[in-house]
């Protein structure tokens, strides 16, 4: 099949999974240039719309992933799910890989569908936090809402990936984004129990412990009752945040998501500097 008449989707073009699925698949390099060098159409799709570059995607092949987009591999085709290649790489939390369809013109802000999440939301249920920061830098969309989680806060607090829920705050991520009334708080509360230091980030960001969601219920309601996650907000509902975190509240707020980029730049000390861009102690 002839690469510069291919056309996505068309059922002609359709077939089993190939050898150089396989190949891309397994990270045979030697095999895939082979396959290639002899004729072997790198964007022929199996039954599923799964492309060889899908393969060596999903499994953080980079060398593999650099020989098909070097042989003309469409870089944002989609499976049968909508799924892009570079959704698959950020899923797989492979930052090379990712970086090599970016530079070869991967859309970071695919449209989505009823079944398609973005990039950033695959990154932040992989966990991958150096994905999201690789997202971010080339504009990904930190709002962008997928039908089944919300915005990829929601996703990254589902998913108690308190690294990615750092890297989206400090972005500008908006903190009480609702998706049915749930906040990313709530997900919290729901996933798991004895991670205060997310919900003590999550609030020193502005999450609001009294936001109530389509149940009636507040954060607290979905905590267990001798929990350390219920007693952490409780002191939240019954101790107002200072004036100095409500002030970090109100200039990130104002910022948004050029706070970090600006806050680096205003002549005050470091210590307030490093208060403005907040850390959990653990990543200082």
């Amino acid at each position: 099949m002839d690469i510069e008449t291919y056309t996505f989707g068309d059922i002609g073009n359709w077939s089993e999974r190939t050898e150089v699925h396989k190949a891309a698949c397994q990270g045979e390099a030697s095999v895939l240039e082979q396959l290639i060098q002899s004729g072997a159409s790198v964007n022929i799709v199996a039954v599923d719309s799964i492309t060889a570059l899908h393969e060596a995607c999903i499994r953080g092949q980079t060398q593999c992933v650099r020989l098909l987009l070097d042989a003309g591999a469409l870089v944002d085709a989609r499976n049968v799910d909508g799924s892009t290649p570079l959704c698959d790489a950020c899923s797989a939390g492979s930052a090379e890989c990712a970086r090599l369809l970016l530079e070869n013109g991967a859309k970071v802000n695919p449209a989505l569908t009823s079944r398609t999440a973005s990039p950033l939301h695959e990154a932040c249920m992989g966990g991958s936090a150096e994905c999201v920061k690789l997202l971010i830098a080339v504009g990904a969309s930190l709002e962008a809402y997928d039908m089944y989680y919300g915005t990829p806060l929601h996703v990254a607090c589902s998913h108690v990936h308190a690294d990615c829920v750092e890297v989206l705050l400090n972005a500008g991520a908006k903190v009480n984004a609702a998706r049915l009334h749930e906040t990313p708080l709530h997900h919290v509360a729901k996933a798991t129990q004895g991670h205060d230091d997310l919900i003590e980030m999550l609030v020193e960001f502005g999450a609001n412990v009294f936001a109530r969601d389509y149940r009636d219920k507040k954060p607290i309601d979905y905590t267990m009752s001798s929990s350390s996650s219920r007693a952490c907000l409780q002191f939240y509902e019954s101790t107002p945040l200072s004036l100095q975190q409500l002030s970090r509240v109100a200039v990130r707020s104002m910022l948004g998501t050029r706070a970090l980029e600006v806050i680096g730049q205003l002549a005050i000390p470091k210590l307030i500097i490093n208060f403005l861009c907040y850390r959990r102690p653990s990543s200082c």
